[in-house]
């Protein structure tokens, strides 16, 4: 499944200039790694939603280009921070901007873009977007501190895990899609319909991100990664639901105290498979997929609709 670059080729390209733009900074470091981060982006999914969003809804418009431009900003300012935060020398299979220029430099750059995005709507008096955005950042805040709280005692409860994901991972996308329509139509009942179909994307994208810990091909995210990071991921989640007494402990302990042994963690991962984790993480990430496309079919046939359903299906079955 390819990303559906081609239906919104021209918008992405204008995007992409205005973005930049937005990036530039006036210190001469600061404008260093600017292009730094800009050379070395990723796959601009959550411009693409904003844009596609728009797209279904109406017309895309300076206005959801600068959504746009909040969205990725804002996104690229958490990316920095978290990469602080969990000690990351590594983004995207490069150096990341904190192993190049340490922590100092990466809150100030993670600070400096944040104010970005404030100004980017101030400016031109979008309101809502900032409302709808500065929401998305509170709730990833909150999950973080949620999952480092649930973290110590490794006893997570499903609905627990489901708020953080919700948070951390489903609130930047759904307020990405949820720009986007606003972007279109100004109107609440749209961008709330399609903040929702983000969110249930959202949500099914963490699930995928959870699966690649217990892939065996090759999908670009070492196998065991989350396990030796002490993060309880849905099938590890199910698993301890599901096992005896004993095996629950050995688990718990293994994560605790081992997690950098190859071996023990190998076989956490085959009690995970043995325990069925895997394939209910499988499944509760299709209900996710299923409830997304579910909304999208109340639109009416069109491309944009069709890039918006390519892109909930390479969020489930992306290798990477």
């Amino acid at each position: 499944m390819n990303l559906p670059t081609e239906i919104i080729a021209e918008e992405l390209r204008i995007f992409d200039s205005r973005f930049k733009e937005a990036m530039r900074g006036n210190a001469p470091l600061l404008d260093r790694i600017m292009r730094y981060i800009v050379m070395r982006k990723g796959k601009q999914m959550r411009p693409m939603f904003v844009l596609l969003s728009a797209k279904l809804c109406g017309e895309i418009n300076d206005s959801s280009y600068r959504a746009a431009s909040l969205v990725e900003v804002l996104h690229t300012a958490m990316l920095i921070h978290d990469d602080v935060v969990d000690d990351s020398l590594e983004r995207r299979g490069f150096f990341s901007t904190y192993a190049l220029w340490k922590a100092k430099a990466n809150i100030l750059i993670g600070d400096f873009l944040l104010t970005k995005g404030l100004l980017l709507s101030l400016e031109q008096k979008d309101y809502q977007f900032l409302h709808i955005l500065s929401d998305a950042v509170r709730k990833i805040i909150e999950g973080e501190l949620l999952q480092l709280e649930k973290a110590r005692n490794l006893n997570l409860r499903e609905d627990i895990y489901y708020e953080i994901i919700q948070n951390k991972t489903a609130s930047l996308l759904a307020s990405a899609c949820s720009v986007g329509a606003w972007s279109a139509t100004q109107d609440e009942t749209m961008a709330e319909t399609l903040r929702v179909f983000g969110e249930k994307t959202g949500m099914a994208f963490q699930i995928k991100d959870d699966l690649f810990d217990y892939a065996s091909e090759n999908v670009g995210k070492p196998t065991g990664n989350d396990i030796k990071e002490k993060k309880l991921t849905l099938p590890l989640i199910y698993t301890l639901n599901q096992a005896d007494k004993t095996t629950r402990r050995q688990i718990i302990y293994i994560v605790k105290n081992q997690n950098q042994d190859k071996e023990k963690v190998n076989w956490v991962i085959r009690k995970v498979e043995e325990a069925g984790g895997i394939t209910y993480a499988t499944k509760k990430m299709n209900e996710f997929r299923d409830e997304a496309l579910g909304i999208l079919n109340n639109f009416p046939e069109s491309p944009a609709r069709k890039g918006l359903q390519d892109l909930v299906l390479f969020v489930t079955d992306r290798k990477y």
